[in-house]
């Protein structure tokens, strides 16, 4: 099955906004020499359709997921609780670093299922609750 993503250049460390279609395998790849650098940022999406989109921000375990349904519609994965509601995390989104509370922070395995499930059914549904943000 293939997708389309784009993500952090893992040897410059900045996102590289250039779109890729490839297999799934691909992007697991990608995802785990982020990993083992300590912190990315993925794109990914169907194929066959612009939207929606997930992005995965992540620096060491502490991991975001957004949906963009749209272009006007944006949401954030609820936590899992791996983080206090009360505190921050720092993950990169692009290329800077944006905080977000423990309300929306996963951990980085869950984070990645989630995302890798998405790409074989591209179904948002089953992935969680769903927080909208203002645009």
């Amino acid at each position: 099955m293939s997708v389309v993503w784009a993500a952090t250049s893992p040897e410059s460390g900045l996102f590289h906004p250039v779109e890729r279609r490839s297999v799934v395998e691909d992007l697991s790849d990608r995802f785990n020499d982020l990993r083992s650098r300590g912190q990315g940022y993925v794109e990914v999406r169907s194929s066959n359709k612009e939207f929606p989109v997930l992005t995965l921000a992540f620096r060491d375990d502490h991991a975001v997921v957004h949906l963009m349904s749209d272009t006007e519609r944006i949401s954030l994965l609820v936590g899992d609780g791996t983080v206090p509601s009360g505190d921050e995390v720092e993950v990169p989104i692009m290329d800077d670093l944006a905080v977000f509370t423990g309300d929306f922070v996963l951990d980085i395995d869950r984070a990645w299922d989630l995302v890798h499930d998405f790409t074989q059914t591209r179904a948002i549904g089953p992935l969680g609750q769903w927080r909208k943000l203002t645009t």
